[in-house]
């Protein structure tokens, strides 16, 4: 996004390189070459010091833009990870431990950045704030069941519906073991977020460049163009990956059952609740759970994977994206010893598709418009 940025502003206005200013900041392994914008990778899902020179270098911007600037702000998911900015008393580890303890309890994405907005001083439209009386315009590819404004990359530009009471609630639902700074920070009224109808966003503009509909529509294409009919199950698929697995073999049995040859595709961001002490994230454990369900089935193919290229892991560009599975998955899992509930049950699904070599590794998409899932019942 910053490298069209660059090109519509230096190469195509021509306007001065010194009145082009900027940070861009992606996860670790996404760095683009720019011209004028200084680059920088941080850590994602677990925020790191790059995350918070970039956020601080952000807000340092805004600050100093006027009446007469434009703050462009080119906005998509991973953002709530990537910019790091602890409100006032918190520190930059309690805000490791919180995101850690989010990450792992199975909250939906909703909930997780209602408790994010709460505790930053550039998410939840804080941004906005610091760049006001500035003109102020975002472009933001959506990553988030429902296109929710305020929910992509915590929104940090637009208003914020949610409140500190209901952040409390999340970690009170959620039995979150957090640091008492959070505890303070989520009492404290000055960490309440700009609201609906605050003067600071009137003028401003939104844009959404492009949706998880979007994404879904082309899959769409091209299934009925490969010759099958499609299963579009929608984009805002929510809840447990296992839960949504085992719903979803369902489907793909009775399509068998009917004797189709179809796709069933899905999008959405699904949650995990870590139980165990294995590797892995929300579409390899859907995969994992998936395969479970469609065991001994003939000619049935899937994979989960999310688009940016990387679900769960370490943060690191080869992180895998998710796996790839069909109806001997099962059986040739056990007959190298595997046995795939006890992987699942041990939220181990990376190490269960290392094993069977079916890891979907296909490195940074540079883009990001949530998960893609798709199941293939062919003919037998």
């Amino acid at each position: 996004m910053t490298e069209v940025a660059e090109a519509h502003y230096l190469d195509g206005l021509r306007i001065a390189r010194e009145r082009l200013s900027g940070v861009a900041v992606a996860r670790h392994g996404y760095a683009r070459h720019l011209k004028r914008v200084r680059m920088i990778e941080a850590g994602h899902p677990i925020p790191d010091a790059a995350g918070l020179e970039g956020a601080d270098r952000a807000l340092s911007l805004a600050d100093g833009a006027d009446a007469d600037d434009l703050v462009l702000v080119l906005m998509s998911g991973g953002a709530s990870a990537n910019w790091i900015a602890p409100a006032d008393g918190i520190s930059f580890e309690d805000k490791q431990v919180v995101t850690r303890a989010l990450l792992r309890s199975g909250a939906a994405i909703g909930e997780i950045n209602t408790v994010r907005k709460h505790l930053s001083r550039i998410k939840g439209g804080r941004l906005a704030l610091h760049s006001h009386p500035a003109k102020l315009v975002t472009i933001a590819i959506s990553d988030v069941p429902g296109d929710d404004l305020s929910a992509i990359g915590s929104g940090p530009t637009i208003p914020d519906p949610t409140t500190l009471g209901e952040a409390r609630t999340i970690v009170a639902k959620y039995n979150l073991d957090v640091p008492d700074s959070i505890t303070r920070a989520l009492k404290e009224p000055g960490n309440e977020t700009p609201k609906p109808g605050d003067r600071i966003f009137e003028g401003n503009q939104v844009v959404l460049a492009a949706r998880p509909a979007d994404a879904m529509r082309a899959a769409e294409v091209a299934v009925r163009a490969a010759g099958y009919d499609c299963i579009s199950l929608g984009d805002r698929i929510e809840g447990e990956a296992r839960d949504v697995a085992a719903a979803h073999a369902q489907v793909a049995r009775q399509l068998r059952a009917q004797g189709k040859r179809a796709a069933i595709i899905s999008g959405g961001e699904l949650t995990v609740t870590i139980r165990g002490k294995g590797r892995g994230g929300p579409n390899q454990e859907y995969a994992l759970a998936l395969a479970i369900g469609l065991a001994d089935m003939p000619a049935v193919a899937a994979l989960a994977g999310d688009t940016d290229g990387t679900d769960g892991g370490g943060g690191a560009a080869t992180d895998p994206a998710g796996a790839l599975v069909d109806g001997e998955s099962v059986a040739r899992a056990k007959a190298r010893g595997l046995d795939p509930a006890a992987f699942l049950a041990d939220n181990n699904s990376t190490a269960f598709f290392e094993a069977l070599g079916d890891l979907l590794v296909p490195g940074p998409t540079f883009t990001n418009v949530n998960d893609f899932r798709a199941i293939i019942v062919d003919s037998p």
